[in-house]
C-alpha cells in the first residue's frame, strides 16, 4: 500500500497533493498495477501534468500539480511601488498624520489600482477607516475588515414623530426586549430567529463555514458592542426619491448598525493570517495589508465566505427591524440600506485614468454610485444622513460611513466624563440604554464638518435624529 510516507521519499511536497496521490495510487492498484508501476505513474504526473488534466483517475492529481507550478512560477512577493499613487482625499484638515501613513502605504501595493480617502478617516488595521482601495485581481481580508458587512439600515414607518412623546414607554420597551447587544450576544431556545440565510448553500461551500452556521442562527438578529446600535428616531425627508415612495415630512424610523457577528469575525481573521502566511516578506508596515489572489483557491474561497458573510449581515438587520417593530405594533413604509467593510468588483480608473475592472475595498466607507441611496450616521447624540450618491470617479463612487472619530477609544476615556456626555444628550432630548464612555458624541468628528467636505459626492435627502439609542453597555459606562 502506498502511504504518505512513501510519498514524501519520493519527493512529493507537503499539502493536498500527497491526499492526492495516495488516492490516484489506490485507484491504480486496484485496477491492476502493481506498487511499483503506479508509484512510476505519479512520478509521471508530476513531471508532465498538463498531459494527464483529463484522465478521469489522474485529473485531480495533475491539476493540483499545475497549481503548484504556477505557484512556483509566481514572485513571492513583488516590492512595493517606490512612491504611492496618487489619490484625493477630502476633508484632509481633520484627518490625523498616521491615518494618512496607511492610505500612503496601501497604495504603494503592488496590486493597487487606485485609492481615495473619506473625511471621516482615522487610523485602522491596515487600512484606515475611512480608506478605499482598489487592486487587480486580488481580495485583501483586513481592507475588508473583521466586521465584514458591516451594515446600515433604516426603517421608515407611516407615522410622525409623536409616537416618541405619547408612545416613548412602548418603543423603549421594544429595544430593550427584542435586542441583544455584546460581543457574546445570542438567542438561545425558540428564541432564535428564523430566515432563508440560514439554509444558504454557501455554509456547505467549505468545512469553516459549515462550522459557523449554528453559531450564525443564535447570533441572528443580534448586534455587537462598540459603536453598534438600534435606534428609535425623527426621519426628516427634505427631498422625495421614487424609490421610497414618501413625501416629504416627518416620520418616525429605526435605524441600526451592526455587520456579520462571529461568523465575520472568524473568516476575517483565518484568511487575514492565510494571506500574511503567503506573503512572508512583505514589509511590517504593510503586513497587515497581505492579500489573496481571486486566482487561487484561498481567494476564490474567502470571496465565497465575504458574500456570505455580507447576505448574513442583511438578515441580522431585516430580523432586528422585523422583532423590534412588531413590538412595537409597526411595519415599515421603505426601508434604506447599504454595507461597508466589503468588496466590490468593480470598473474604476487607474491612476492614469484608464477604466479598467477591479476590487474595490471600503473599510469604513458608503457605497456612492449615481443615485444610490446610503445612510451616513452622525453618533449617538447627533444626526445621520440618508443620501444619493453622485457617482464620483474621483471617491471610487464612495463617501463616508460616518462622522469618524476624533480621539481613540482610550483617549475619549481618559479625557471625557460621563457627566459631560449626559449632559450632551439631556439637551439633544436623547434616551440612551447601554452606551459606553468611549462611544460618547464628543469623541467624533462633527457630523456637519464631515458632510460639508463631502457634498460633492452625496447629496443629502433626509436627516435622521437620534431619540431612544440601544448600544452595548460598555466597561467605561460606569
Amino acid at each position: 500500500m502506498i502511504t504518505g510516507k512513501i510519498l514524501k521519499q519520493r519527493g512529493w511536497p507537503e499539502g493536498k497533493s500527497i491526499g492526492l496521490a495516495k488516492r490516484a495510487a489506490h485507484d491504480l492498484e486496484a485496477a491492476g498495477r502493481s506498487q511499483d508501476a503506479a508509484l512510476a505513474a505519479l512520478d509521471e504526473v508530476r513531471a508532465r501534468p498538463l498531459a494527464f488534466v483529463d484522465d478521469r483517475v489522474l485529473g485531480p492529481l495533475a491539476a493540483e500539480c499545475l497549481k503548484l507550478e504556477r505557484k512556483a512560477a509566481e514572485p513571492v512577493d513583488l516590492p512595493l511601488r517606490t512612491t504611492p499613487l496618487d489619490y484625493r482625499t477630502w476633508g484632509a484638515d481633520a484627518i490625523d498624520d498616521a491615518a494618512r501613513a496607511q492610505m500612503d502605504a496601501a497604495v504603494q501595493l503592488p496590486v493597487a489600482v487606485a485609492g481615495a480617502l473619506m473625511p471621516d478617516a482615522h487610523v485602522g488595521y491596515g487600512l484606515p477607516i475611512g480608506g478605499v482601495l482598489a487592486v487587480d485581481n486580488a481580495v485583501i481580508p483586513f481592507a475588508v475588515g473583521v466586521d465584514i458587512a458591516c451594515r446600515m439600515r433604516l426603517s421608515i414607518y407611516p407615522v410622525g414623530p409623536e409616537w416618541l412623546r405619547e408612545r416613548g414607554e412602548l418603543l423603549e420597551h421594544a429595544l430593550t426586549a427584542r435586542t441583544r447587544f455584546g460581543a457574546g450576544s445570542a438567542w438561545q431556545g425558540r428564541e432564535r430567529a428564523e430566515h432563508t440565510v440560514l439554509d444558504d448553500a454557501g455554509w456547505s461551500a467549505t468545512k469553516l463555514l459549515k462550522s459557523l452556521q449554528d453559531k450564525a442562527h443564535e447570533q441572528l438578529g443580534t448586534s455587537g458592542s462598540g459603536n453598534h446600535f438600534v435606534e428609535w428616531g425623527v426621519l426628516r425627508l427634505r427631498t422625495p426619491d421614487e424609490r421610497l415612495a414618501l413625501q416629504p415630512g416627518d416620520y418616525l424610523a429605526l435605524l441600526s448598525h451592526s455587520g456579520s457577528r462571529a461568523v465575520g469575525f472568524k473568516i476575517a481573521n483565518t484568511y487575514s493570517k492565510l494571506a500574511q502566511d503567503l506573503h512572508p516578506r512583505l514589509e511590517a508596515r504593510v503586513r497587515h495589508l497581505a492579500w489573496l489572489s481571486l486566482d487561487t483557491e484561498p481567494g476564490q474561497e474567502y470571496w465565497l465566505a465575504m458574500e456570505l458573510a455580507g447576505r448574513f449581515a442583511s438578515a441580522n438587520h431585516a430580523v432586528i427591524h422585523k422583532r423590534v417593530a412588531a413590538a412595537a405594533g409597526l411595519e415599515a413604509a421603505a426601508v434604506v440600506e447599504n454595507h461597508h467593510n466589503f468588496a466590490w468588483r468593480e470598473t474604476v480608473r487607474d491612476a492614469a485614468g484608464v477604466p479598467r475592472e477591479a476590487i474595490v475595498h471600503r473599510k469604513g466607507a458608503t457605497p456612492a454610485g449615481g443615485g444610490m441611496l446610503g445612510v451616513i450616521p452622525g453618533s449617538m447624540g447627533d444626526a445621520g444622513f440618508v443620501v444619493r450618491g453622485r457617482g464620483v470617479e474621483a471617491s471610487l463612487n464612495s463617501a463616508s460611513h460616518g462622522a469618524g472619530r476624533a480621539m481613540s477609544r482610550r483617549g475619549a476615556l481618559d479625557r471625557l466624563t460621563k457627566t459631560e456626555r449626559d449632559q450632551y444628550l439631556r439637551t439633544r432630548a436623547i434616551t440612551l440604554l447601554g452606551g459606553g464612555l468611549d462611544e460618547a458624541p464628543q469623541a467624533y468628528k462633527r457630523i456637519e464638518d464631515v458632510m460639508a467636505a463631502q457634498d460633492d459626492l452625496v447629496e443629502i435627502i433626509g436627516s435622521f435624529s437620534p431619540k431612544i439609542v440601544r448600544m452595548a453597555d460598555e466597561p467605561g459606562d460606569v
